[in-house]
């Protein structure tokens, strides 16, 4: 398939996600220019009068909280890092299973830190099954399609007196090479192994007990994978085993609950957590080159902070085109843990239109620090906004002409609430509570196509910058709004 080209333009303005030793933060220096003019440098001269003065309330990017006096209000929180890192929300998202019986694989795509030992081989295992997964879906797709155009011939057979059969053999061969159905096999025991694990019934399966797909035979099915998924060849008798592959689908719909979003490609986001702004976010659908990128580079892979995320596959579209949503919200306590969720949040669209043929940046990231950078494609749709972003009032008229008018109340806000209280639950055991302490936090979501809301990231220090006019108008808002909840209540 050809490929559209993506226009790459220079651009010094900054307001995207930065990555730091204490947090991902989008509100760092680099701004200066979304600043208002200050002619007179009243700024400094206040500054320089109140040098000596002991703040009462301090608002800054700076994390350092240590020698605070307790009657000084600060805008961060110790330990914060834990979920507002790359690596700190994966790792102790695992832990929430434990807390409270909440799964966080219900609303948080599947992570791992790739330069750990035991999460890389958890994660080469996680792509295999997925592979075998994808290979399932691809059968029943298939069957599927097939059955259409079957009936089809059928029809177009019976007006010209010859058979449905004969007709459907006249169809042109596939050019693109033929993979041997012992793939589908090799798939259904790996499935058919996962499906025992999660459902307990391998209890009582000793520790000696070979797997049911070895390492040699993973190495060929997933290189057999490859050819099927990415190349385009066909299995060979693959309608002899399409009832069971639908039979294993929906069993493992049922201990699955991100098959929806995984689609067949087995996209991963590869995340260096050394690098900020975006820089060396990739998107990757092959094994070997995950490793080859992420090992590549000792001195990144030496601090301990790759990370992989599972792609979602199939997002909720906007007129072909791909978005997120950023949602603020405050926690002012963490004993008891005390949030205020946002009212308004913003969506954040890409320049260009959704593929999964071209897993460039431009296509699958939404935040405006990589947006900023590429002119928008001819072919994305006309109404999508020129700057790129809409309100969530904008997003809720949409839905409400489409039909989906209380899907915003209904499904879409409770989902995103229900993730943040979830994840700030279990790191009441990690942040250091302190009294006359808040933090404003931007939480990144998308959308599955079943308005599923999923989280993506959490970020300290929330850019506040008023790139365009929907966001200089919400977080002109947001910033008078936490101040009155810090402050005036």
């Amino acid at each position: 398939q050809k490929r559209e080209k993506i226009t790459y333009v220079e651009n010094d303005l900054d307001d995207g996600i930065v990555d730091s030793d204490g947090c991902d933060s989008d509100d760092k220096a680099g701004d200066e220019k979304d600043l208002p003019d200050d002619p007179d440098s009243i700024h400094d001269i206040v500054s320089r009068l109140l040098k000596n003065e002991m703040p009462h309330f301090l608002w800054t990017n700076g994390i350092d909280g240590q020698n605070l006096q307790k009657d000084q209000i600060f805008n961060h929180f110790l330990g914060a890092g834990s979920f507002t890192t790359k690596a700190g929300l994966c790792v102790n998202l695992r832990n929430f299973q434990w807390f409270n019986g909440v799964n966080p694989d219900n609303y948080f795509p599947r992570c791992y830190r790739i330069a750990v030992e035991d999460e890389k081989q958890s994660f080469i295992e996680d792509f295999r099954l997925t592979a075998a997964r994808n290979i399932l879906k691809w059968v029943v797709e298939l069957k599927k399609a097939t059955n259409s155009l079957h009936k089809d011939q059928e029809n177009k057979a019976m007006a010209s007196n010859t058979s449905a059969d004969e007709a459907f053999q006249r169809e042109p061969q596939r050019k693109r090479g033929i993979v041997s159905v012992t793939l589908i096999e090799t798939a259904l025991r790996a499935c058919e192994e996962y499906l025992n694990t999660m459902e307990h019934k391998d209890i009582d399966v000793s520790l000696d007990t070979p797997p049911a797909v070895t390492e040699k035979c993973w190495e060929e099915a997933i290189q057999q994978y490859y050819r099927v998924i990415h190349d385009g060849a066909t299995i060979q008798n693959w309608n002899t085993y399409a009832d069971m592959c639908e039979q294993m689908l929906q069993q493992l719909q049922k201990v699955n609950a991100q098959l929806k979003i995984e689609g067949m490609r087995n996209i991963w986001i590869v995340k260096p957590g050394a690098q900020s702004r975006g820089r060396g976010i990739t998107c990757m659908d092959r094994l070997e080159q995950i490793m080859k990128l992420v090992y590549g580079h000792p001195t990144l892979f030496t601090d301990g902070k790759w990370v992989v995320q599972k792609y979602i596959e199939h997002p909720l579209l906007i007129y072909g085109t791909k978005f997120d949503l950023r949602q603020w919200f405050l926690v002012t306590d963490w004993n008891p843990v005390t949030i205020w969720f946002y009212k308004d949040c913003y969506l954040r669209f890409s320049t260009q239109a959704f593929s999964l043929e071209n897993l460039d940046t431009a296509i699958h990231l939404c935040n405006n620090s990589i947006q900023k950078h590429y002119v928008t494609s001819p072919s994305r749709h006309p109404l999508v906004p020129k700057d790129n972003m809409w309100s969530s009032n904008q997003f809720k008229e949409y839905l409400s002409k489409n039909g989906f008018t209380n899907t915003w109340e209904d499904v879409i806000s409770p989902g995103m609430k229900k993730a943040i209280v979830n994840t700030m639950q279990i790191m009441q055991d990690v942040v250091k509570p302190r009294k006359n302490s808040f933090e404003l936090y931007g939480a990144d979501f998308l959308l599955g196509e079943d308005f599923k809301p999923w989280l993506i990231e959490i970020n300290c220090s929330p850019t506040m910058s008023a790139s365009t006019s929907v966001t200089a108008a919400l977080c002109s808002s947001v910033q008078e709004d936490t101040i009155k909840v810090v402050v005036d209540r």
